[in-house]
């Protein structure tokens, strides 16, 4: 009954992986035989989310341009690539658009399962094992592996966590939202707060020369009366 269980689960963890998936590569020809290699290169589509979010990613369904090598080991199958994609973003500066290539490196060693069970084995009495190891340790499901997480990692520490236009960018003027890269000479007369309140006790033009008319209307007036 256990081995029926048994292998239950490890069809269902065959099935887990799309084979129809770009991102999901067949291992089968290499056989398990240590030392056996196999090169791929494929053309696909970016998958959604590829990059820093609401910063700078991969345009979803944007071509990556993938080179693999396979290698059998022991433990498992050696995957080792490079990635070469497109990122598109916007300045944190001036939030101008910002967009250039990318080429990144990877390698990642995905376990046969009975050999990543041995793995957990072995490392689990260290007691400075890091937290997420299991997270970051990855594994053949059948003859296939899914390498979209680690070129998602791969891309992600290439980019910048502030991408600029240019690496002497000025931003954005805070009064008016002028690109001051465009105008380096661009800025805003501003009075003296210390005098504002002054301003309203200055006399307005023509103030003091209607004082002198009305003044002398008074007087005029008044000379009349007496005569």
């Amino acid at each position: 009954m256990g081995l029926l269980v048994d292998c239950y689960g490890s069809q269902d963890t065959v099935n887990r992986l799309d084979h129809r998936d770009p991102l999901v590569f067949d291992t089968h020809e290499l056989g398990r035989r240590p030392g056996s290699m196999r090169k791929v290169s494929r053309t696909l589509e970016a998958p959604e989310g590829l990059g820093i979010i609401d910063v700078i990613a991969v345009p979803e369904k944007s071509p990556i341009e993938l080179e693999l090598r396979l290698e059998s080991v022991v433990e498992g199958v050696l995957v080792t690539g490079t990635a070469e994609t497109h990122v598109e973003g916007e300045c944190v500066r001036c939030l101008e658009p910002v967009d250039f290539d990318v080429d990144v490196d990877f390698q990642e060693l995905y376990y046969y399962p009975e050999s990543d069970e041995r793995h957990r084995a072995r490392t689990a009495g260290t007691e400075d094992l890091d937290e997420d190891s299991e997270e970051e340790t990855y594994r053949l499901e059948g003859d296939f592996f899914d390498l979209q997480p680690v070129l998602r990692d791969a891309v992600v520490l290439a980019l910048p966590l502030q991408p600029v236009c240019q690496e002497d960018c000025l931003g954005l003027c805070s009064e008016c939202g002028a690109r001051l890269s465009d105008d380096p000479a661009h800025h805003h007369d501003a009075a003296d707060p210390r005098w504002a309140a002054l301003q309203g006790l200055s006399a307005a033009p023509g103030d003091e020369g209607d004082g002198i008319k009305t003044s002398d209307t008074r007087e005029g007036l008044a000379e009349n009366q007496e005569k």
